[in-house]
């Protein structure tokens, strides 16, 4: 595990899955139509429920950049705060991940909630540069502990090393500005391991994904 203090608050960096944690709250990245979906969406209705689904369903949508929250039904944690990142090289990846960010942590300390896991966001399909979401994710939360926050501990869940590996270069060498790291992402950056809401596909599926979610 890898740690940096930010006052008396922590930020911590642990390899698992995000969604069979024991956190307070942790952060799902969804599209604009709040359904949960497969892969990592399908792991939170298997463990916590349909009510959750139920819950999303009632709020109707979450349009990118914004953040909403849930209650995480039989899960072991007992939020869900689920924002809307950047996907497919759309626009302002960089901005729209920053806002999307900020506002999973506004809703965090609207909530009073201490503990909060985020996972790497957008960085499966969607197509997120890994080494730009850690710049952006991290320098974001950082900024965000060192003001009035509730917020005491706020976790980065990798899945496996190649997720782990650039938040741990980003989160030891220190919080700074991201500066123009978006400019500088490749369009051929090779495709993620998983597809739509996380599920697992193989390279050459892409095309017949991105047709039938129309993106």
């Amino acid at each position: 595990m890898i740690e940096k203090k930010i006052g008396d608050r922590v930020i911590r960096l642990v390899e698992g899955d995000i969604t069979d944690m024991e956190v307070e709250a942790f952060v799902f990245d969804i599209t604009e139509d709040v359904k949960l979906g497969t892969g990592y969406g399908g792991a939170i209705t298997i463990r916590g429920g349909k009510t959750i689904q139920e819950e999303l369903d009632g709020i109707g949508s979450c349009p990118t950049g914004e953040a909403i929250i849930t209650k995480a039904g039989k899960m072991k944690a007992k939020h869900i705060i689920h924002l809307n990142g950047p996907k497919f090289y759309e626009e302002d990846e960089e901005g729209k991940l920053r806002r999307a960010t900020k506002n999973a942590l506004k809703r965090a300390d609207e909530n009073k909630i201490k503990q909060l896991a985020f996972p790497p966001v957008g960085t499966g399909l969607y197509q997120v540069d890994l080494k730009l979401c850690a710049d952006v994710m991290v320098d974001t939360v950082a900024k965000h502990l060192k003001g009035k926050t509730a917020l005491q501990e706020v976790l980065f869940v990798a899945l496996d090393p190649r997720e782990y590996q650039p938040l741990k270069a980003k989160i030891q060498g220190g919080a700074g500005d991201v500066g123009r790291q978006g400019a500088s992402r490749r369009r051929n950056r090779p495709l993620g391991r998983f597809g739509h809401h996380g599920l697992r596909v193989h390279p050459t599926t892409v095309l017949d994904i991105q047709f039938s979610s129309r993106w």
